[in-house]
């Protein structure tokens, strides 16, 4: 099922023009931008769910007309967010360097090393673990993107509390289990 899956959404994007991805400026003319390494495309700071992980925002949901959002999670401690399921999109996790990441899509349990990719295709709940010693970064896309880069906004903001159900289902998720390390 899940080869299905992530068959099914590469078809679909390969199938769509990437033009028709690209948000168009004022004057009709495509808005193309480079993203610098290290660099958060709104210019702003975003933190992850773990102390000390810092997320650069890399391809934005408003670029892309919805089709897809596109972060950089670095300096990645050991831990990673709770169980939960996307109701409207597939995500798709690259591990670049650091420790392994350990998952759980579905029924499977998964290693990730630097170098390996996966995604985690909608309605499948899934978790996640960085267990490296070492600061580990990873590439995490969304596809279509919904609301999900709000809710990285959201919980990035001062006092949010980040495993709040009520958040989670305001961003077309939900919340079912604890993260895999305590």
């Amino acid at each position: 099922m899940l080869s299905l899956n992530r068959r099914s959404l590469l078809r679909a994007v390969t199938a769509l023009p990437f033009a028709s991805w690209l948000a168009t400026a004022e004057d009709g003319t495509q808005a193309v931008q480079v993203v610098q390494a290290g660099a958060d495309r709104t210019g702003q700071p975003h933190k992850a769910v773990r102390a000390g992980s810092h997320l650069d925002f890399k391809v934005l949901t408003r670029e892309t007309n919805g089709g897809m959002f596109v972060m950089e999670n670095m300096n990645m401690s050991r831990g990673g967010p709770p169980r939960h399921v996307h109701f409207e999109q597939e995500e798709w996790f690259y591990l670049i360097e650091g420790g392994d990441v350990v998952m759980e899509i579905g029924e499977q349990k998964l290693r990730l090393k630097p170098g390996d990719s996966v995604l985690a295709p909608r309605n499948v709940p899934h978790v996640w673990a960085y267990i490296g010693e070492q600061p580990g970064r990873m590439i995490i896309a969304f596809s279509p993107a919904a609301k999900i880069e709000s809710y990285f906004e959201e919980t990035s903001k001062p006092g949010a509390k980040l495993n709040d159900p009520q958040r989670y289902e305001a961003h077309g998720m939900k919340l079912l289990g604890p993260p895999l390390l305590g």
